[in-house]
């Protein structure tokens, strides 16, 4: 017997009501406006005809303050699964068109069970956020189902990617779920993130601030670090989160999507020796460096606009994904500051929590001196360095292109520190601190004395690098795997991968290591 043509009538009347979310006139507003709604985000993301969504149906559990007449279609949110570049990903995406995607129980639940899905099922979780905040009307259940969607984010966090989309507002407690996620994304336009707003600013401190000061992409982006990627707009935003997937592996037992090349491409690359200046003290931008290392150019920088002095993000050498740490010797001479141990620390162990061979490129004359820096703990930022390379076990290699001193040369993963192989250019200096430096304490009488003191000086400094920071005395020692000639690098690395891929390395048990945080 055939369903009833009733039955199929009301389905497809629940669809439209659902489809319609907030009303045809909320939808025609946003679309005005420039603006996709929360559907129309995850069509974009994924690839066509692969969306399942998850609880269409749902509708508010709220009892009382004038609500409990009113439907909000999905409850303010739209779940599913689906497949980006032939990989499922579970997402949700907040719809600012029903009561202000505002969070309250059901709304809640609809994410918490698409986690807890994707947690089971080993798949990525998108979240793009859109929302108002809590539903003030639905009072402790709202900040019970944001603490629930919190403590997801940790259960997840290490297990499956977690990536965040800012595409409208994200207020108060609501930004601490985008901030427990692995990378967050957000948009130039019509976003909006913060804990207090200018209001509430004013209201408890005075201080008159505009949003822009508080809450928009570029102050997280450039100022607190708190955005790794600024988009254009909606469709900006979504490819890049589709190409950051296309890097990371679907959960932390799987390896990145490598696509490995046939062979492995040995070509010297000779413009790479016009790219260093002859004299050490100048500063060269690495980012014309590591386009030439990396298939294609193809480089997504990850934290761009965030302590500059560090470059960071992902790449692929002859098809192995890898995730790059590069000292910027073109900002702040290369040195590392709090900011920048932060960002770098951050992204070694997202790179190890899924498996991303690590190539860290070394040019750092130390870290930053100044009475700021100590003051603002450059010791306890800079430990976060030296614990997260430490405590890595995927495949580590290193390039000393040129400077490397003191404690600094440790903190970008020597072999001291646990790197698997360690290239060294002929123009690379490794040494507790600079010659210049050195000579002056250890032969600061004999310079005195001298006729010509900076004739002596320089006959010290000379003798000095050539005794103690040539990479040749440094290869003598064991300390690096070989000196080479940097149009060899990428050819060097892409072997070294092949040959690391396989590493496997345990540590003594126990719960976690207590980072200096």
């Amino acid at each position: 017997m055939a369903i009833a043509p009733i039955h199929l009538k009301k389905l497809a009347e629940r669809r439209r009501v659902a489809l319609a979310a907030g009303g045809e006139d909320k939808l025609a507003a946003r679309k005005a406006k420039g603006l996709m709604n929360a559907r129309e985000r995850l069509l974009a993301l994924f690839d066509p005809h692969t969306f399942t969504e998850w609880g269409m149906h749902t509708d508010h559990d709220c009892h009382g303050f004038g609500l409990e007449d009113k439907s909000f279609p999905g409850d303010g949110v739209v779940t599913g699964i689906g497949y980006v570049a032939g990989r499922p990903v579970a997402a949700f995406s907040q719809d600012f068109t029903v009561c202000g995607g505002s969070l309250g129980r059901i709304h809640s639940k609809k994410v918490c069970d698409l986690m807890d899905y994707a947690m089971k099922a080993g798949m990525p979780i998108l979240g793009i956020n859109d929302s108002g905040g809590a539903r003030i009307q639905e009072g402790d259940d709202s900040l019970s189902g944001y603490g629930q969607v919190f403590f997801r984010n940790v259960l997840a966090s290490g297990l499956v990617p977690q990536v965040s989309i800012i595409a409208g507002p994200c207020a108060g407690g609501a930004a601490y779920s985008p901030a427990l996620t692995d990378f967050v994304i957000m948009t130039k336009k019509n976003a909006n993130m913060f804990i207090c707003g200018p209001e509430v600013i004013k209201a408890a401190t005075g201080q008159t601030v505009t949003m822009d000061e508080v809450g928009s992409a570029m102050v997280h982006a450039s100022v607190n670090g708190n955005v790794h990627f600024v988009a254009n707009d909606d469709t900006h935003a979504l490819e890049i989160a589709k190409k950051l997937f296309s890097f990371l592996p679907t959960n932390n037992v799987m390896d990145p999507p490598h696509r490995p090349t046939p062979t492995v491409d040995l070509a010297l690359d000779p413009g790479i020796n016009e790219l260093i200046p002859a004299d050490a003290k100048s500063g060269f931008d690495v980012l014309t460096l590591i386009p030439r290392l990396v298939d294609g150019g193809d480089f997504l920088e990850v934290h761009k606009e965030f302590a500059k002095n560090i470059v960071v993000g992902f790449g692929r050498i002859c098809g192995i994904v890898v995730g790059i740490v590069a000292n910027q010797p073109a900002v702040k001479a290369g040195t590392l500051d709090i900011d920048s141990s932060d960002k770098a620390a951050r992204f070694i162990r997202t790179c190890n929590v899924y498996n991303i061979p690590l190539v860290t490129l070394v040019d750092i004359p130390g870290f930053m001196p100044g009475l700021a820096q100590e003051r603002g703990g450059i010791i306890r930022h800079g430990a976060k360095m030296l614990f997260a390379y430490a405590a890595s076990t995927v495949p580590k290699l290193t390039v000393i292109m040129r400077k490397a001193y003191g404690g600094a040369y440790l903190a970008m993963c020597s072999a001291d520190m646990g790197a698997d192989v360690v290239y060294a250019w002929p123009t690379a200096e490794i040494a507790v601190m600079g010659a210049e430096g050195a000579v002056k304490v250890l032969f600061k009488k004999e310079i005195a004395a001298a006729k010509d003191p900076k004739a002596k000086e320089a006959e010290y400094v000379a003798d000095y690098k050539e005794k103690f920071a040539s990479p040749f005395a440094a290869a003598r020692k064991g300390m690096i795997t070989d000196v080479i000639d940097p149009a060899q690098t990428r050819g060097i690395l892409a072997m070294a991968l092949r040959n690391t891929l396989s590493k496997r390395e345990t540590r003594p048990p126990k719960k976690h290591g207590n980072m200096p945080l």
